[in-house]
C-alpha cells in the first residue's frame, strides 16, 4: 500500500492509525507546499482511494471489524466540521461563536454517551480509534479551548488511552514529526466544511426507532401562535438572532433587467422572508444609488437635471420591486442629508486618525469642454483585452478595473475629442496601511460566516496583491460634497459613499440606526448582491470602518452571485434583447413565475442563462405537474369526498415512514436556507411535493373510497396529505409569497402559525373546513415561447422611460468647437459619424449611443451654419483656471 500525502493532514493520520491496527504496511509519500495542502490518495493493488474514511474502512475490514455508515457519515459530516469552525474560530480575536460551541457540545455529548454504552448503541474502540481520536485530535491541543472536559467523562480518558498506545504514536509521529500543533496549523490553512443541520429532539447518530420516536412527538406538539408582525421601526433585541439584510444599491438611472433583479435584490428578498419565518429580528434595507457620473451621463442623455432623472427612474424602480413583491422594510435613496452627514463623519474619522492622504492625479482633461472627465466621462480600448469601448473605472468586456489614464486611445464622451493627461489634486484612503487589521477581519468573517466562494476568492486575489491607496474624491457636481477646504468643489466618489447608503437608509427609516449599525455583537450582517460589487464590499467599505476605530457592524455573510445571461447572451435595452422589470410587468406571466425561475437558476457557482423554452419547462414539470399537481388532488380530493373538512390523521406505519421522510427533506432545507443556498432550497420544497405526490400514489385513497371498511383509512391519508400543503405553503413562501398566500386562502388558514417549524407538525385543527381549491398555475404553451422569445429576442423595442433622441435638448457644440475651420469640422463630423457607426456595430448601450447622436447631430447643425464661411486657422486654445499644482507624491488614479 501507499500512501500519499502531506504532513498535518488528518486524514493521513487516520488511515496510518488504521494500518497500524490492522498490522498493515504502508509507504508514504510525503509532499510538500501549500499546493498540496488537500491531497489525500491511498493506492491499494491498483485501487486509488481518496476519502480517508473509506480508507480506515478498507483497513479495518482485515482485521474483521465492521465500521457502520452511520459512524463514517456523523464523523465526516457532523464531528468533523464541528470541530474544524471551533479550532479555526478560537484562533481569532472575536473568538467562537456561539452557534458553533453548542454544536460541538452537542455532539460531544453524544459521543460521550456513545463511547460509555456497551451493545449496539455503543462505539466499536477500533473505529473509535481510527475515526474518531485523529478528528478530536487538534481540539484537545488547542491551547485557546476552553471546554470543560469534565462534562464529557468519557472521552478524555478514552483519549488519553489511546495516546499512550505506542502504535499510534508511531503513527502520530509520522504525520506530526513529534508536533501535534501540524494538525492544528492544518486544519487553520484550509477551509471548513459546512456544518450539519440542528433538528430538534433527533440526534445525528439516531436510530430508525428515534427518528420516528421524535416524529411522532413533534407532530402532535403545540404550534406556534401567529405572531402580530413587526412594529416598526424594526430594532435589534436581546433574545432573538437579529439579521441585518442588505442588497446592492441599484444604479438609479435605468431599468432593472431579470440578471439585475435575482443579482441582488431577489436573492435577499428570498433570504429575509425566510428569515422571518424562523422569528428572527429582521431588517431588509435597500435604495437606489444616485449619486455620480452614471446620473450625470443619464441626465445629458435626457436633457434633465440629476435630480429629475433621480425621481423618475426611482420611481421606475419602486414600480417594478413592488410587482415582483421583493419586501423591503425600507427602500430609500442615497441623496439624502442623513447620506451627506454620514458620509462626511466617515471621512473627518479617517481623515483624523491618518487614513486619508493628499495627492496630485494624473487625470484627463478635455480641452473643448474645459473639464476634468471623471471615469464615465471617458472611454477607449481596454489596456487588458483591447476592447474598445472600455470605460474609464471599468472594461465591460474582460471586467478589470482600470484608471482612465491607462486607456489607449482615450475620447472624451461629450465631444469626441481627445483629452489630454494632466494634474488634479485628490483625496486617498491609505488602504495599506489598513491592511493588516482587514486581513484578520476577513479572515474571521469569511470563515465563521456564509461567504460565496467567489466573494472568498475575489477578496484573496485583491489582498494577494496588496492593498494600495485609493483616490475618494471626483471632480464632479452630482455627489456627496467633500467637506475639506480646498476640495469643496469636488464630491465623494461613489464606491467611498455609496455603501455607506446601507447606513443612511437606515438612518432615514429609524433615528436608532446605530443600534443596528454599531451593534456587531447583536447583529448579524448578510450583504446581497453581484459578484462585480465584491471588492467594495469585502475591502475598501470595510477598510473605511475600520479605520474609523469605532464598533461598527461589519459584514458577516458576503453572497455573491454570478452573472444571468439572456438566452446565452447578454441583457441589452437598446437592442430589444432581455426582459426588463416594465416588460416583465406586461408579458401575462405572474410574478411568482418569475421569481421561481430566477431562484431556480440562480447563478450561485457559475454564469447561468434565461431561457423561454426552459421557463416554461419549468413551469410545465416542476410547478404545474409536481407541486402544485399535489395540492389540487389533496385539496380537491377533501373537499368533494369528505365535505371538505379535515379529519382526526390515524397514522399507520406507512404515514410514520412518510412524516419521517418529510422531517428529512425539511432539515436539509433548513440547512441550505441557513446556508443561503436557496437554490437547493428551493429543489427541496419541490422533493417534499414529490414525496406527497409518492405518498398518494402509493395510499391510492381513490380506491379506499370504495370500500366502507377503508373509508377512513382513505379520509386519514387524505387529511394528512392537506396537512402537508400547509408545510408547503410556508415552505414555498421565500421563493413564491402570491402562490404561499393563495395556497392558505385555498386552505381557509391565513390566520394560522406565520412561523416555519423544524420538523413536521399538525397545524390545522381536527374539523377544519378548507376553502373551494382552484389550480394554482396554468401550462405555458409552445406558442407562448415563441411569442415571448421572438418579443425579446432583438427587435429593437424603444426603451421605456427614455426621452426620444430628437427630444434632447440641444448640447452646446458652438461653444466647444469655436474657431475650428470648416475642414476641421467636417472631419469632427466624420470622425463622430464614424463611431456612432461603430458603436452600433459593437452593440454598445442604447443610451451611450443615444448621447453620441446627440453630439453628431449638434456638429452637423454646426456645421451647417458655418457654410459658406470664411473660415479661420485659430486653434482651439486649451483649457486653463484650476489650482496650480502641489507637491505630492503622484498616484494613477
Amino acid at each position: 500500500m501507499y500512501l500519499v500525502s502531506c504532513k498535518g493532514h488528518p486524514g493521513a493520520l487516520k488511515v496510518l492509525i488504521a494500518a497500524e491496527l490492522a498490522n498493515q504496511s504502508v509507504q508514504v509519500d510525503w509532499l510538500e507546499g501549500p499546493g498540496h495542502r488537500g491531497n489525500l490518495k491511498l493506492r491499494v493493488d491498483g485501487e486509488v482511494i481518496s476519502s480517508s474514511n473509506a480508507a480506515v474502512r478498507l483497513l479495518l475490514s482485515a482485521t474483521g471489524d465492521v465500521i457502520t455508515d452511520d459512524l463514517l457519515e456523523w464523523e465526516a459530516v457532523n464531528l468533523s466540521p464541528a470541530v474544524h469552525h471551533y479550532v479555526t474560530e478560537s484562533s481569532t480575536a472575536r473568538g467562537v461563536c456561539a452557534d458553533t460551541e453548542s454544536r460541538l457540545t452537542n455532539l460531544l455529548t453524544e459521543l460521550d454517551c456513545r463511547l460509555s454504552a456497551s451493545g449496539p448503541l455503543g462505539v466499536p474502540l477500533p473505529a473509535a480509534t481510527a475515526v474518531l481520536w485523529p478528528t478530536l485530535l487538534p481540539l484537545i491541543h488547542t491551547p485557546s479551548s476552553v471546554i470543560n472536559w469534565n462534562d464529557f467523562p468519557a472521552v478524555l480518558p478514552w483519549f488519553r488511552s489511546v495516546e499512550a498506545n505506542a502504535a499510534i504514536s508511531r503513527a502520530v509521529s509520522m504525520v506530526t514529526d513529534g508536533n501535534s500543533d501540524v494538525v492544528t496549523r492544518w486544519l487553520l490553512m484550509a477551509t471548513p466544511n459546512r456544518l450539519p443541520p440542528i433538528v430538534a429532539g433527533v440526534g445525528s447518530l439516531a436510530t430508525a426507532n428515534e427518528r420516528r420516536a421524535a416524529a411522532l412527538s413533534a407532530w402532535d406538539s403545540p404550534v406556534a401562535p401567529p405572531s402580530d408582525g413587526p412594529a416598526h421601526p424594526i430594532l435589534p433585541r436581546p433574545d432573538t438572532r437579529n439579521v441585518l439584510v442588505t442588497s446592492a444599491l441599484p444604479y438609479v438611472n435605468n431599468i432593472p433587467h431579470l440578471g439585475n433583479i435575482i443579482g441582488c435584490v431577489l436573492s435577499a428578498d428570498a433570504f429575509a422572508r425566510y428569515a422571518r419565518l424562523r422569528g428572527y429580528t429582521t431588517l431588509y434595507v435597500c435604495g437606489t444609488d444616485e449619486y455620480g457620473t452614471a446620473t450625470e451621463t443619464r441626465a445629458i442623455a435626457e436633457g434633465l437635471t440629476p435630480e429629475a432623472v433621480c425621481r423618475k427612474y426611482g420611481a421606475l424602480h419602486r414600480e417594478v420591486y413592488r410587482w415582483f413583491r421583493i419586501a423591503f422594510d425600507h427602500f430609500g435613496r442615497t441623496s439624502t442629508a442623513s447620506q451627506t452627514a454620514i458620509s462626511q463623519g466617515i471621512f473627518w474619522k479617517l481623515r483624523s486618525r491618518g487614513f486619508v492622504t493628499e495627492a496630485a492625479v494624473e487625470q484627463l482633461r478635455c480641452g473643448g469642454c474645459l473639464r476634468f472627465l471623471a471615469d464615465r466621462f471617458v472611454e477607449g480600448v481596454c489596456p487588458n483585452c483591447g476592447y474598445p469601448d472600455a470605460r474609464g473605472d471599468q472594461c465591460d468586456k474582460c471586467g478589470r478595473l482600470i484608471n482612465a489614464v491607462e486607456l489607449k486611445h482615450p475620447r472624451c464622451k461629450l465631444c469626441s475629442r481627445t483629452p489630454t493627461v494632466e494634474s488634479s489634486d485628490h483625496l486617498f484612503i491609505d488602504l495599506s496601511s489598513l491592511e493588516g487589521r482587514l486581513v484578520d477581519w476577513f479572515e474571521g468573517s469569511s470563515s465563521r460566516g456564509m461567504w460565496s466562494n467567489n466573494a472568498k476568492m475575489i477578496t484573496r486575489s485583491w489582498l494577494s496583491e496588496g492593498l494600495k491607496p485609493r483616490c475618494i474624491t471626483r471632480d464632479l457636481v452630482w455627489g456627496t460634497p467633500c467637506p475639506l477646504p480646498g476640495y469643496t468643489e469636488k464630491v465623494f466618489y461613489v464606491w467611498f459613499d455609496a455603501p455607506i447608503g446601507y447606513i443612511s437608509i437606515t438612518a432615514e427609516y429609524t433615528e436608532e440606526w446605530r443600534r443596528w449599525w454599531m451593534n456587531p455583537e447583536q447583529v448579524e450582517l448578510f450583504n446581497f448582491m453581484a459578484k462585480d460589487n465584491v471588492p467594495f464590499h469585502s475591502v475598501v467599505f470595510p477598510s473605511c470602518l475600520l479605520g474609523t476605530g469605532d464598533s461598527y457592524t461589519l459584514v458577516n455573510h458576503l453572497v455573491a452571485t454570478e452573472y444571468l445571461n439572456y438566452e446565452d447572451g447578454k441583457f441589452s435595452k437598446s437592442r430589444g434583447v432581455g426582459v426588463f422589470g416594465t416588460d416583465a410587468m406586461d408579458t401575462g406571466i405572474p410574478a411568482d413565475i418569475y421569481r421561481f425561475y430566477l431562484l431556480a437558476i440562480r447563478p450561485e457557482k457559475q454564469d447561468s442563462s434565461f431561457s423561454w423554452e426552459d421557463l416554461a419547462a419549468k413551469n410545465n414539470t416542476e410547478l404545474l405537474n409536481n407541486l402544485g399537481n399535489f395540492i389540487n388532488r389533496s385539496l380537491s380530493f377533501l373537499y368533494n369526498s369528505f365535505s371538505a373538512t379535515l379529519d382526526d390523521v390515524e397514522l399507520v406505519e406507512e404515514d410514520i415512514d412518510f412524516i419521517v421522510g418529510v422531517n428529512a427533506e425539511l432539515a436539509v432545507y433548513l440547512e441550505l436556507m441557513e446556508r443561503v443556498k436557496l437554490r437547493d432550497g428551493l429543489r427541496v420544497v419541490l422533493s417534499v411535493s414529490k414525496l406527497g405526490n409518492q405518498y398518494l400514489q402509493s395510499v391510492q385513497p381513490w380506491k379506499l373510497m370504495k370500500s366502507e371498511t377503508e373509508r377512513g383509512r382513505a379520509r386519514s391519508a387524505v387529511s394528512l396529505s392537506v396537512h402537508l400543503v400547509y408545510l408547503l405553503s410556508v415552505m414555498v413562501s421565500p421563493f413564491m409569497p402570491d402562490t404561499s398566500d393563495e395556497i392558505q386562502r385555498q386552505l381557509n388558514a391565513t390566520a394560522m402559525s406565520d412561523r416555519l417549524p423544524t420538523m413536521f407538525q399538525k397545524v390545522l385543527p381536527t374539523g377544519h373546513r378548507i376553502g373551494k381549491p382552484r389550480p394554482l398555475f396554468d401550462k405555458i404553451e409552445d406558442e407562448d415561447v415563441g411569442r415571448l422569445t421572438g418579443r425579446f429576442g432583438g427587435a429593437g423595442e424603444p426603451e421605456v422611460g427614455v426621452t426620444p433622441v430628437n427630444q434632447v435638448a440641444n448640447v452646446d457644440i458652438e461653444s466647444l468647437t469655436l474657431g475650428d475651420t470648416l475642414g476641421e469640422l467636417t472631419g469632427r463630423v466624420t470622425g463622430q459619424g464614424n463611431k456612432v457607426r461603430e458603436m452600433k456595430a459593437n452593440k454598445s448601450s442604447k443610451e451611450d449611443v443615444d448621447a453620441e447622436v446627440v453630439v453628431l447631430k449638434a456638429l452637423k447643425e454646426r456645421l451647417a451654419a458655418l457654410k459658406p464661411p470664411t473660415t479661420t486657422d485659430n486653434p482651439v486654445e486649451g483649457g486653463g483656471g484650476g489650482k496650480s499644482k502641489k507637491k505630492h507624491k503622484k498616484h494613477k488614479k
